[in-house]
């Protein structure tokens, strides 16, 4: 039997993406592979929104040329935005790549795969437009307790850095029976906690006619028997509406938990982005938020260094960083993307300002969220038991999870233990900016139907590890950014 690995880059709907390209090869007859080994296939789903994306695809496709020399059967494929971007590019830079498919085309893969194994050929298929809805696939989740739902896919805006409305193409909306009988069907799989997801996920509606279908969505789970947990990622301000919050505030299972991205606190560099918002409008978003749930976690992107930002510009960011005092924030130091407006702008800023910039700002935002996360301190929480989130659980003899609000939260092992998808009740007792600690004992422990899921998958009770879905985590992302471009 054929073995693959798909690694994936970027943004929440790659990761998504991913689910199907994996469900997809396992019903072609393949299996996911285990240990270092070489794969029979190995799959990129790749990002184009910054530019080491680019780099660390290529050095990866050259560290696998030796293998795919010493192993003739290996096969190579490449999907996702960069690949619907560089098209023709990557087998001429990497001619050992099998096939390049696109955004668009991801159920295509397998058939792909066959006709290049068979014509000893690389197989290029870029689609302009969505053949079919990705959630129509096949999908092996990663999670049994925590799933992403897809409600919509590509985005109408055109903001000035993003190239990923270009890629991902405009916004088509499922429909709300669909989206709906998806999250039935996973809540009876035994999943807790859905993450709805779009590009630009709070205009969803906008394709179906109706500017309230997502605020009605929401309200829409708050019905589903069984399911806990609902989050939503990303928004875009110029679409969040009283209604959105409305129905955050009045929706048990709607966490009070938002990402906004602001991207810049200055009018003069959101008009260069054709961000349709201005500060005043952000923080009045904010302030609604605060006033409606008053308990509410918000996080945030920026980007620092657009071209053409001066200091005084940058000080306006740092204005609504402290005046909005979100929980995390994604930063970004600006990259340029062929085929974006951006990259083609005058007043470039030298790097070594950027970096004084975002050095500024991260110290704020840390100080902010440290003084955040101590106010959580004493609070009685609800926490919902992730794998893979501790990196020191097992070195500390805790585990880990996040709290409803989404702050991750690390706490004793209780005695009788317990299962990634089981409920924990714990008090907190010490905030660091990134994570709360819980180190008393733990107060209650709820078995839940998405333990039973994630130890039916095991096939026998285990140690948990730690997998979250929700947003990405805390704190100076990785070099590829956690959320997509275009929120």
């Amino acid at each position: 039997m054929r073995t693959y690995k798909v690694v994936t880059y970027g943004c929440q709907m790659n990761v998504h993406d991913s689910e199907r390209l994996s469900g997809l090869l396992e019903e072609a007859g393949y299996t996911k592979a285990a240990g270092d080994g070489d794969p029979d296939l190995v799959v990129f789903n790749t990002c184009a929104v910054r530019e080491n994306a680019d780099n660390k695809l290529y050095g990866n496709l050259g560290r696998l040329a030796p293998a795919k020399q010493a192993n003739s059967g290996m096969q190579i494929a490449v999907g996702g935005c960069l690949a619907q971007k560089d098209r023709d590019t990557i087998v001429r830079k990497a001619p050992w790549v099998d096939v390049v498919f696109g955004t668009h085309n991801i159920g295509h893969l397998p058939a792909l795969l066959e006709r290049a194994a068979i014509e000893r050929t690389a197989q290029v298929e870029i689609l302009d437009s969505l053949e079919t809805f990705p959630s129509t696939l096949p999908t092996r989740r990663e999670s049994a307790y925590a799933a992403w739902v897809a409600i919509s896919v590509g985005c109408n805006n055109t903001c000035t850095f993003c190239i990923v409305p270009a890629l991902r193409g405009k916004e088509e909306d499922r429909r709300p029976g669909d989206i709906l009988a998806e999250v039935e069907a996973l809540v009876a799989e035994g999943v807790v906690e859905v993450t709805l997801l779009g590009q630009n996920v709070n205009a969803y509606g906008s394709d179906l006619g109706d500017r309230q279908a997502f605020s009605k969505l929401l309200r829409a789970c708050g019905e589903i028997d069984g399911l806990e947990r609902v989050r939503f990622t990303s928004p875009h301000p110029k679409d969040f509406t009283d209604d959105v919050i409305a129905a955050m505030a009045e929706t048990p299972n709607v966490m009070h938990q938002l990402h906004m991205p602001l991207q810049s606190g200055s009018d003069t560099v959101l008009r260069a982005m054709r961000r349709s918002y201005r500060q005043e409008r952000f923080l009045g978003i904010i302030e609604k938020v605060r006033a409606a749930m008053p308990d509410a976690a918000i996080s945030t992107d920026i980007i620092v260094g657009f071209p053409g930002e001066t200091d005084e510009d940058f000080e306006q960011t740092l204005h609504v960083v402290r005046e909005a005092r979100f929980a995390n924030a994604f930063t970004f130091q600006y990259s340029k993307r062929p085929g974006t407006p951006a990259a083609e702008m005058e007043n470039q800023i030298p790097k070594a300002v950027v970096q004084e910039r975002y050095d500024r700002l991260i110290a704020l935002q840390e100080e902010i969220s440290w003084e955040e996360n101590k106010k959580q301190v004493g609070r009685k929480l609800e926490i919902l038991v992730a794998e893979g989130e501790g990196k020191k659980d097992d070195r500390t003899d805790r585990l880990s999870g996040r709290a409803p609000d989404n702050r991750l939260v690390h706490f004793t092992r209780p005695e009788g233990g317990v299962r990634p998808g089981d409920m924990v009740t714990v008090e907190i007792t010490y905030a660091a900016p990134h994570h709360l600690l819980a180190e008393g004992p733990v107060l209650d422990v709820r078995r839940t139907r998405a333990g039973d899921a994630w130890e039916k998958r095991q096939g026998a009770p285990a140690k948990p590890a730690g997998v979250m879905l929700g947003l990405p985590s805390i704190g100076v992302p990785a070099p590829l950014p956690a959320q997509g471009g275009c929120g």
